[in-house]
């Protein structure tokens, strides 16, 4: 193995945690170097608009994602069943590549509630004891301390939506039910349609506050802080699942790289895989990393700081491929690595038309209106037997021909009638979604697979995941909520999508995973501190969703890049001053 000249700082993974992350150490004068195992990718080359809206190639055939001839996943819904390999992505869509996950997101940017992040000490002192089986727990930090810190990624970004809460003021046209925020947003909502228009009035007649989506998809041209501009988005539709062509939808791409890439003291290496963190004898400080590329060389990186940004399943199999921290054992309750793996719960209700045209193909991923009523504890869950829940929406994202199909109740499932539905309906359809939360269980967790190893050999993450009674209880409550909003829009018919049987993991749904790398406030009850310091090894830092202790019923992606900016710093401001715990045990 080579071992290569060593740098202030090594990152793994190069999404929207690693390009903040680099920005902010690179301004405080660090030499860092980001690893990322896929290839470059940049707007003008991999995603023009003359190939960005490919569907086959970049959705069906999978070519927007992460590998899985060469990694992937074993999964089972519990452990009775024995897992079984992942080999085509199909509910989740890990990214791979420079940008991650974060080329193909929406670009719908919500901040969690206040109450997301004390969700255990708040629902208890409300509700009473969680019921048994239930693990969730406070975050260690507070809305208040990261609304600074949202503020920074909207102007990143150019978000673009209507702020219901202005310093403690409620405002109308916004969420009202949203925390304090210090500034209105950068830029004004999307044009709503026809679909949306039709929610706004119907979720009214309901004594509801309807309010534009926070979206990501540029409404007008924008500079933003760091100098990158962004134009306006077309409304093609190819957001979720694809590249922007049109520099309209915010990405490592369009925000940070065109200013991160000229800077001396940053170096990225792609098609690499880091294999292992690497550390002293004492086994509490990080040495750096190893990591191999293509051709099979092997390297060793030493470096003075590690921090994981890879997708929250990488960074959680990681850290127990290097035997940080003991792997969570849900039969003993020992351990904590692998700890509340979470996703997200979908409902949803379609309305069909006979004469109006809801014109699907005109959308963008964060082009939506919603209301916030039924989310998180912004209700009174007495007597429901769930906490949390979820926002409810109409989105048009886009009518992509292929992946679009809906069909009215009693319609054959395939054949010449599924065909005939499909065309008649594709243009004068639209569909009321329900966001909902995913609150942590200790039978639901992430571990090393004993059996299926990937294309160097080291085992496999295995996930077993199902719904629990919590999803199920919450869900039949959203639907019933967006059933009620749909019946209203002034459609011929409403078709209820139930949420019913255990989780699939083929049909997609979101790649909302969370948890395996939790944040709280001691180290028996997390991997990683308030700061996303490890507990363990002071100068191993964890970024991404993976350290959410639960899911909130919202996307993740502003409360990630909140927390990354929050813990970059707590590492510039104290880290880099005094290296070591930044929170004592």
């Amino acid at each position: 193995m080579k071992k290569l000249p060593p740098v202030d700082v090594v990152l793994v993974g190069f999404g929207w945690t690693g390009a903040i992350m680099a920005q902010e150490l690179t301004d405080a004068g660090l030499q860092v170097l980001a690893i990322e195992r896929g290839a470059w990718r940049d707007t003008p080359t991999h995603f023009p608009p003359t190939t960005a809206p490919d569907e086959l190639r970049w959705y069906w055939r999978k070519e927007m994602f992460q590998s899985n001839a060469r990694d992937t996943l074993t999964f089972r819904n519990n452990r009775d069943q024995v897992a079984r390999p992942m080999r085509r992505w199909g509910s989740f869509l890990p990214g791979e590549g420079v940008g991650g996950g974060g080329v193909h997101w929406n670009g719908q940017t919500w901040r969690f509630l206040p109450s997301d992040f004390a969700a255990q000490s708040h629902n208890t002192a409300r509700y009473g004891a969680l019921p048994e089986g239930m693990t969730v727990q406070d975050y260690g930090v507070t809305y208040d301390e990261l609304e600074p810190h949202y503020d920074r990624f909207d102007k990143l970004c150019g978000i673009g939506g209507k702020a219901g809460n202005l310093r403690g003021e409620i405002v109308e046209g916004g969420n009202p039910f949203e925390g304090p925020r210090s500034a209105e947003y950068p830029n004004p909502p999307m044009h709503m349609t026809f679909s949306q228009n039709q929610f706004i009035h119907a979720a009214r007649q309901l004594g509801l506050k309807p309010f534009p989506g926070p979206s990501a998809n540029l409404t007008r041209p924008y500079v933003n802080p760091l100098g990158a501009q962004l134009a306006p988005c077309s409304y093609c539709g190819f957001c979720e699942k694809y590249g922007c062509g049109n520099y309209s939808k915010a990405s490592a791409q369009t925000t940070i790289l065109p200013v991160l890439m000229r800077k001396p003291n940053f170096t990225l290496k792609v098609q690499n895989e880091v294999l292992s963190i690497t550390r002293d004898n004492t086994g509490r400080r990080a040495t750096g990393v190893t990591h191999i590329d293509l051709d099979g060389n092997r390297y060793e990186q030493p470096a003075e700081l590690v921090i994981l940004c890879a997708y929250p399943l990488s960074n959680a199999r990681l850290m127990m491929l290097s035997g940080i921290g003991e792997v969570y054992n849900p039969a003993t309750g020992e351990g904590l690595v692998g700890k509340n793996y979470c996703y997200q719960v979908m409902a949803a209700a379609q309305v069909f038309y006979d004469d109006k045209f809801t014109n699907g193909f005109v959308g963008a991923g964060a082009l939506g209106a919603a209301v916030d009523e039924y989310n998180g504890d912004n209700f009174d869950h007495t007597g429901l037997g769930f906490i949390g829940g979820g926002y409810i929406a109409n989105w048009t994202t886009n009518a992509r021909p292929i992946e679009t199909h809906r069909t009215p109740e009693g319609t054959p499932t395939w054949g010449s009638q599924w065909k005939a539905a499909v065309a008649d309906n594709f243009l004068t359809s639209t569909t009321v979604g329900a966001h909902g939360a995913s609150m942590a269980y200790a039978t639901n967790a992430l571990d090393l697979d004993p059996t299926y190893k990937d294309a160097y050999g080291q085992p496999l993450l295995r996930m077993t995941y199902d719904f629990t009674p919590n999803d199920r209880a919450m869900a039949r409550f959203l639907s019933a909520r967006a059933t009620d909003i749909a019946r209203l829009m002034g459609g011929r018919e409403v078709k209820v999508v139930l949420r019913d049987g255990p989780y699939d993991s083929m049909p997609y749904q979101t790649t909302h995973n969370t948890g395996g790398t939790i944040m709280g406030t001691t180290p028996a009850n997390s991997v990683v501190n308030r700061y996303l310091q490890s507990w363990d090894v002071p100068n191993l830092f964890v970024m991404g969703a993976g350290v959410f202790p639960q899911n909130a019923g919202y996307n993740p992606t502003a409360t990630v890049a909140a927390l990354t900016f929050w813990a970059a710093a707590a590492i510039r401001s104290q880290y880099l001053r005094n290296p070591g715990p930044l929170v004592q045990a």
